[in-house]
């Protein structure tokens, strides 16, 4: 890995450099996908079947595209029972914490007759979509569905693409019926995310779509903000080490290429204030990447967005660290827990040597939908909250609006929004009308 003294202008050309893998930079692939979501919305199965030939070489039709309770039961056959047993303990884990998350409903009243609350109202229905063909990845599955569970969603809906036999993944199928799906679909791509939102004689609409996917579900996502809900547009994953010179040079270099794997935009970066531990730590992960399986990915994803970078103190690196607001964010320093009270930016913070990336990504509990791209400076992590909606709630008895009205009506009045006051005048005309 390349190793960079930091200053103000590297610094700079790193941050510019990341957020050019953001998906709202791929705009070449923007008319494609346009075109995609609009086909489906208006012409319905009739796109979302000839899309699924085209992009995924599966014939599905009416009768095909919704798993059946007896192809989810062969699959649970197929599955290990060891992984089986592993999803079980890593869903215990999901849950346990998400359900620390369930907000209730308040209300607060005065003794003048005002009563003010707040209502909370788990969504009706809810797309996860989850990538699929020949890969499966069950921890995408249940870290989507869970927190919606817990919250309480009715309708929990997941599309995947199948692979040429017209098949979902058995491990994929599998996780979804642990996790509470309702039903799920043969689909994937722009074509899913748009047959979520506008709804098919197949597959009836959502009010929100959640999950990973690639560029092409990303800008499908986008397109379709605003008829439906959704949770982020994500970017590639990324992942930063923050290390002083007390940190294991070998889990270091384990640690970034976790994240580096995923693919070829992937970020791996090490800020540390120790020049021999950058040194170790690049001679490690090249030492790494000769026997890991995805070496080409590695290599080509340490060679577009790797760094090391050498600070001169402590709180440079924290201060770097806040700037990329990464992903993922590993604190391996002489004091984990007080530089992590500094750390105002990152979407999932690990502490310590033995608190790895990828305890988060499968078993810990908290939830691996990260903000990416720099958005965890005001993006949070998939949870309950993203799950529910909330209403106020609002009551005055008539003592208690008397008392307000001519500060309402002067408010409104300054508006020139006469209807307005107006609103609260015509409630008290009559005794006005009596004073006089």
């Amino acid at each position: 890995m390349r190793i960079i003294r930091l200053d103000e202008t590297t610094k700079k050309n790193i941050l510019e450099g990341l957020l050019k893998r953001d998906p709202n930079q791929y705009s070449q692939y923007a008319d494609t996908v346009s075109q995609i979501v609009e086909q489906v919305k208006e012409k319905g199965d009739e796109a979302l079947f000839a899309y699924t030939r085209q992009f995924d070489h599966a014939q599905i039709d009416e009768s095909t595209i919704r798993v059946t309770e007896e192809e989810i039961e062969k699959a649970k056959q197929q599955v290990d029972p060891a992984l089986l047993r592993v999803m079980e303990r890593s869903m215990e884990n999901i849950r346990e914490y998400h359900q620390r998350q369930i907000r209730q409903s308040w209300f607060s009243s005065k003794p003048d007759g005002t009563i003010l609350g707040q209502k909370i109202t788990p969504l009706e229905s809810v797309g996860v979509y989850v990538p699929g063909g020949k890969a499966a990845y069950p921890s995408t599955v249940l870290m989507n569905m869970i927190p919606a569970k817990v919250a309480g969603v009715e309708r929990i809906v997941m599309v995947t693409p199948p692979g040429a036999d017209g098949n979902v993944n058995p491990v994929t199928l599998t996780a979804a019926c642990l996790a509470g799906a309702t039903e799920v679909y043969k689909i994937g791509g722009a074509q899913a995310v748009a047959a979520l939102a506008f709804g098919t004689c197949s597959v009836p609409r959502v009010n929100k779509i959640v999950g990973p996917g690639n560029i092409f579900v990303a800008l499908a996502k986008k397109a379709v903000y605003g008829h439906v809900s959704i949770d982020s547009i994500a970017g590639p994953s990324e992942i930063l080490v923050l290390a002083d010179e007390t940190a294991n040079p070998r889990y270091v270099a384990a640690d970034l290429l976790s994240q580096a794997e995923h693919d070829e935009l992937a970020s791996a970066i090490l800020v540390t204030t120790s020049m021999d531990l950058a040194k170790e730590v690049s001679l490690q992960v090249d030492q790494f990447v000769q026997t890991l399986s995805r070496k080409e990915i590695l290599e080509c994803s340490l060679e577009n967005y790797g760094y090391i970078l050498v600070v001169d103190c402590l709180e440079e690196a924290i201060q770097t660290a806040n700037e990329i607001a990464s992903e993922h964010l590993e604190i391996v320093t002489r004091q984990p827990f007080e530089v992590m009270t500094k750390i105002r930016n990152a979407g999932a913070i690990f502490i310590g040597e033995y608190s790895s990336e990828p305890l988060g990504d499968y078993f810990a509990g908290p939830n691996h939908v990260l903000p990416t791209n720099g958005t965890a400076k005001f993006f949070s992590p998939l949870g309950v909250d993203d799950f529910i909606k909330k209403s106020s709630i609002i009551y005055y008895s008539r003592e208690a609006l008397e008392q307000a009205h001519k500060d309402i009506e002067a408010f409104a009045n300054a508006e020139s929004l006469t209807a307005h006051a107006n609103s609260i005048h015509v409630r008290f005309e009559e005794k006005k009308a009596e004073e006089k």
